[in-house]
């Protein structure tokens, strides 16, 4: 009986820890000599229609800095690349029964049953990062990562996961080419 109590608490936690992950996809154009690109700049137009709040962008800017600064890169006025950001988020609503309490008709009698209904919400959101060749106007890279997105008001954990985001999605340039 103590199992059956416990385990919606044991599937939930194995929910919890396995969506903590970020799930990268990227592609790029195969023709692009991504060698010869060495300095970057942000591409204001682009990043001024993400739909997030000012402090996440400037948060998923510094983290995109950080990592191409990091890769060898520098920025600039004129810069190789130019780096775009947009964003898409839903929430997800899910409901779980957890049993009740009533009488149940089984076999030669009645029985006791619990019965409990346990809402959790939980938003899933997606970074992609647009890599532009600055002198052709064209994409040449893009990546993007999904997961489930912090919903606390913690400061330090939001900023920890954007950054987790942001060095997933950029593991990926440049391409491993064939």
């Amino acid at each position: 009986m103590k199992l059956i109590k416990t385990l919606p608490l044991i599937l939930l936690a194995l929910v919890v820890t396995s969506c903590s992950s970020v799930r990268v996809q990227s592609d790029y154009d195969k023709n692009a000599d991504f060698n010869s690109y060495k300095s970057f700049a942000f591409f204001k137009p682009g990043i001024d229609k993400a739909e997030i709040s000012d402090l996440d962008k400037r948060r998923i800017l510094r983290a995109i800095e950080s990592e191409l600064l990091a890769k060898g890169f520098t920025k600039s006025e004129t810069p190789d690349l130019l780096v775009s950001i947009f964003t898409k988020s839903r929430q997800e609503v899910n409901v779980y029964n957890n049993g009740g309490y009533g009488m149940y008709g089984y076999g030669w009698g009645w029985s006791p049953y619990y019965h409990h209904n346990t809402v959790s919400s939980s938003t899933q959101g997606s970074l992609y990062i647009d890599l532009i060749d600055a002198n052709k106007k064209e994409l040449i890279w893009q990546g993007k990562g999904s997961g489930y997105l912090s919903n606390g008001s913690n400061v330090e954990q939001k900023e920890a996961r954007i950054n987790e985001f942001v060095a997933e999605i950029l593991a990926k340039y440049p391409p491993e080419l064939k």
